[in-house]
């Protein structure tokens, strides 16, 4: 099994910028927002090119393909992931 890290991940689609936008504690889930529709997988595919772009690494939705809670999995380095993914939680 190749090494990576396996976020959860809170999405709204058709939101007026991409970005992500921090940690949700309740639900324990990084929080992203996606201008693109949940068409056709639209949403999912902008979901993988945000985050692959903000962990340097290949990601792919693991989990919850036609729903808002996903799960991802980002592959690579595995401390330099989490590094990144504890600067994108700080977001507020």
């Amino acid at each position: 099994m190749p090494d990576g890290v396996e976020i959860d991940v809170s999405v709204s689609p058709k939101s007026g910028r991409s970005e992500v936008q921090g940690f949700d504690e309740w639900r324990n889930r990084l929080v992203v927002k996606l201008r693109s529709p949940p068409e056709k997988g639209e949403a999912n595919r902008e979901l993988v090119e945000l985050l692959a772009s903000e962990f340097g690494a290949k990601v792919e939705v693991i989990r919850g393909h036609t729903s808002r809670m996903k799960t991802v999995l980002a592959l690579g380095d595995v401390a330099a992931i989490e590094k990144r993914l504890e600067v994108l939680s700080a977001r507020s």
